[in-house]
């Protein structure tokens, strides 16, 4: 028989997922949290999520909020707060977001396994699941030469 005493006194979080389900990397967590500091934004969290557009049919997106929709995947990594919506997590799964700073110009980028071809800016991307492109190579008339 169970009693009252056998009982948990708290109950999970059920908002934050315990594993990770793409990967911040350190450099992407550093400038996450410089941003979020010099903006007073502690409390927040980065939104990951994918949208149709782009060059290449999909294109990634990032923001900073505070608070998830009831349905979104939660974790946190490398004390970033990370939220994804459930129709960006089947193309996200298994991405890692790193920041890269260099002579060219610096950003936040976007490594993800689940794209056959990307916009050669890195910000747009084509899925299995999407129809081919017309030509191989062709370029998508932005100048970033879609591959």
């Amino acid at each position: 028989m169970t009693t009252q005493t056998d009982l948990p006194t708290t109950l999970p979080d059920l908002s934050v997922t315990p594993e990770p389900v793409l990967t911040l990397l350190p450099a992407a967590a550093t400038k996450l949290t410089e941003l979020l500091a010099s903006r007073n934004l502690t409390d927040h969290g980065l939104r990951v999520f994918v949208s149709g557009g782009g060059c290449s049919g999909m294109q990634y997106g990032m923001a900073i909020e505070k608070e998830a929709s009831e349905f979104d995947t939660v974790f946190e990594q490398n004390g970033i707060r990370v939220i994804v919506d459930p129709t960006s997590l089947g193309y996200l799964t298994g991405a890692t977001i790193d920041y890269i700073d260099n002579l060219m110009g610096g950003g936040f980028r976007i490594d993800n396994p689940n794209a056959v071809s990307t916009c050669g800016c890195g910000h747009s991307f084509r899925s299995s699941g999407q129809a081919e492109a017309s030509d191989e190579g062709e370029s998508c008339g932005s100048g970033c030469g879609c591959h």
